[in-house]
């Protein structure tokens, strides 16, 4: 193995573990929804998840894009060489 490619696995590791932790803190769209279960939720209590998990979903959406684009650079690298 090149160091080139021993770098390229290593951030395509990082790249992989970043996307699987941000993945699992994401709340799952099934919470709070029953009116039995839980109590009163209020208006602060709400937004801040929903701020929490938009700021989750954009950076699952930009880590994803940085993860195919290094796969891709991956790949035309090992082709080309």
């Amino acid at each position: 193995m090149s160091v080139m490619e021993i770098i390229f696995g290593v951030i395509l590791i990082l790249f992989s573990v970043a996307i699987i932790l941000v993945v699992l803190l994401q709340e799952g769209h099934q919470q709070n929804l029953g009116a039995i279960t839980g109590g009163a939720d209020t208006f602060l209590s709400k937004n801040k998840a929903r701020s929490i998990d938009a700021f989750l979903a954009r950076w699952t959406k930009i880590i994803a894009v940085g993860f195919f684009l290094v796969v891709i650079v991956i790949n035309a690298i090992m082709f080309l060489w």
